[in-house]
C-alpha cells in the first residue's frame, strides 16, 4: 500500500471544513511557500554571501595590522601607525604588550555573524584570538595575539552586517499581511452570498416564506441561487395545483358519502343498515385522513410559536376524549412552526399512544440545537423491526381497516411528514414506562 492513499484520510481531516477556510488556504498557501523559499534564498544566496564577504574584508584588515605591528621595533611609532589605520579602517585599534587573551564567551548576540567573522579569521589571521560582542551587537571586539602582546580591535557592527536584511524581511512580512487582509475581506464578501442561499434553503425546507431572497454574488452563485428560486416556484406550483386537485376530489367524494349517509337514515332501523351506516362513517374519516397527508397543511403560515404551551393544547384534548395524559415541560422554547400542522402531528402521536395504553405523558426538553417532545406510553409499544414500516402511508400492523382497531394507517406518515416539513425528525423508540417513545425532534 503507498504512503498517499493511507495519508488521504489524515489529510482531509486538517484541511478545514468551511469553504471560506479552504478558500484562504488556497490562497494563503502558495503566498507562505513562496515566502519561505523566497526567504531561504536570500540568506542563502545573498545574506550569506554578503556577510561572509564582510567578515573576510575586515579579517584581511585586520591581519595586515597584525603583521605591521609584528615588524614594528618602537612603541610610539606602532601607536603612531595603529591611530592612523583607526581612521583608515573604520575601526578603533589598541594595543597592549605581553597582555593575555580574554577568557573565552559564547557570543550571546548575532551568532551567525560571530560564526562567519570566526572562519574568516582563522582563515587569514591564523593566531589565537578571542571575540567579544558589546552593546547588543553594535560593536565587535576582536583580540589578537601577536609576538610582543595583544591586539585589539573594535569594529562597528555595520561593517559586518547589511541593514537590507531588515528592510527584506519586513517588506516580505507587510506585503504578506496586506495581501492576506486583502484576501481575507474579499474571500468573506464571496462567501457571503453563498451563506445567504443556504439559510434561504433551509428556510424554505422548514416551510419558511423567502420571498425576500436575491440572487447575489459572483456569476456562479448568482445561477444556483436563480435555480433555487425557480425549484421554489416549481414546488409551490405544484403544491397548489395538488391542493386545487384535492380540493375537487374531496367534493366529489364527500357529495355521494353524504347521499349515501342520508338514504340510510332514512331508511328503517336493522342491523344491516347500522353496519352500513359505519362503513360509510369509516370511510368519510380515511378520506379525511388521505386528503390531510396529501395536504400537509402546505397552506398555513409560520408563526413564532409557544411550544409548551402547543403541547398543554394537545394534551387537554386528549383528556377530554377520556385520555390519561400527564406533562412534564422541562423548558418553554419559542419556535417559528406552522401551528396548526406541529399540533396535529403532536395529536396523531398522543392520540396513537392513548389508543393502545392506559397512560400516556408529554415531555418537552430544549438544547442550544433542537427541541425534543417526547410521547410515552404504557402500551404493548411496537417491535424493534416494524419500527420503520409504520411511517410508510397506509400501513397497518393490524391487518383490518377497522377504525376502532388502528385506524388508516396514516397517523405516523403524517406526523414524521410534518416534522420532516419542518427540518426535523421523528423517532420511535423504548419507553420507560414499558411501551413506546415516539420523539419529535425539531431544530432549535
Amino acid at each position: 500500500m503507498s504512503l498517499i492513499p493511507r495519508l488521504r484520510p489524515t489529510l482531509k481531516g486538517l484541511l478545514p471544513r468551511t469553504l471560506f477556510g479552504r478558500s484562504l488556504l488556497i490562497i494563503l498557501l502558495p503566498v507562505l511557500l513562496l515566502q519561505i523559499i523566497t526567504t531561504f534564498f536570500f540568506f542563502e544566496r545573498h545574506w550569506s554571501v554578503v556577510t561572509r564577504r564582510l567578515a573576510s574584508a575586515v579579517a584581511g584588515e585586520i591581519a595586515t595590522v597584525v603583521e605591521e605591528v609584528d615588524n614594528i621595533p618602537r612603541a610610539s611609532t606602532r601607536d603612531d601607525v595603529l591611530n592612523r589605520q583607526s581612521q583608515t579602517l573604520d575601526m578603533l585599534l589598541t594595543f597592549q604588550e605581553d597582555g593575555q587573551l580574554p577568557p573565552y564567551q559564547a557570543p550571546r548576540v548575532n551568532p551567525a555573524l560571530a560564526q562567519s567573522l570566526e572562519n574568516a579569521l582563522d582563515d587569514q589571521v591564523k593566531r589565537p584570538y578571542r571575540l567579544t560582542i558589546y552593546d547588543r551587537g553594535e560593536w565587535i571586539g576582536i583580540a589578537i595575539h601577536t609576538r610582543t602582546g595583544v591586539l585589539k580591535a573594535l569594529v562597528p557592527e555595520r561593517r559586518l552586517f547589511t541593514r537590507a536584511t531588515y528592510v527584506f524581511l519586513l517588506w516580505m512580512i507587510g506585503s504578506s499581511v496586506v495581501l492576506s487582509g486583502v484576501a481575507l475581506v474579499f474571500m468573506r464578501n464571496q462567501i457571503r452570498p453563498i451563506r445567504r442561499l443556504a439559510r434561504a434553503a433551509e428556510s424554505f425546507g422548514r416551510g419558511h416564506d423567502v420571498a425576500r431572497f436575491r440572487p447575489e454574488g459572483a456569476s456562479e452563485v448568482r445561477q444556483a441561487a436563480i435555480a433555487f428560486l425557480d425549484m421554489r416556484d416549481r414546488i409551490r406550483r405544484q403544491m397548489t395545483q395538488r391542493t386545487t386537485m384535492l380540493a375537487g376530489v374531496s367534493h366529489d367524494l364527500r357529495t355521494p358519502l353524504t347521499r349515501m349517509k342520508l338514504q340510510l337514515a332514512l331508511m328503517p332501523r336493522d342491523s344491516d343498515i347500522e353496519a352500513l351506516q359505519d362503513d360509510v362513517t369509516d370511510m368519510e374519516t380515511m378520506v379525511g385522513g388521505y386528503l390531510a397527508f396529501a395536504r400537509g397543511e402546505e397552506e398555513e403560515g409560520a408563526l413564532s410559536t409557544d411550544i409548551a404551551g402547543l403541547v398543554e393544547e394537545v394534551a387537554d384534548a386528549a383528556r377530554r376524549a377520556q385520555g390519561a395524559v400527564a406533562v412534564r415541560i422541562a423548558a418553554r422554547p419559542v419556535l417559528v412552526v406552522r401551528r396548526m400542522a406541529l399540533k396535529r402531528c403532536l395529536s396523531n402521536l398522543l392520540e396513537n399512544a392513548r389508543r393502545y395504553a392506559a397512560h400516556a405523558e408529554i415531555s418537552i426538553t430544549a438544547t442550544a440545537a433542537e427541541v425534543e417532545i417526547a410521547i410515552d406510553d404504557d402500551g404493548p409499544g411496537i417491535p424493534r423491526e416494524y419500527r420503520s414500516d409504520v411511517f410508510r402511508p397506509f400501513y397497518r400492523m393490524e391487518a383490518s381497516r377497522n377504525e376502532n382497531t388502528g385506524g388508516s394507517g396514516l397517523g405516523l406518515a403524517i406526523a414524521r411528514d410534518i416534522a420532516r416539513s419542518h427540518g426535523g425528525d421523528v423517532t420511535l423508540g423504548d419507553s420507560s414506562m414499558g411501551g413506546l417513545r415516539a420523539v419529535v425532534k425539531l431544530p432549535a
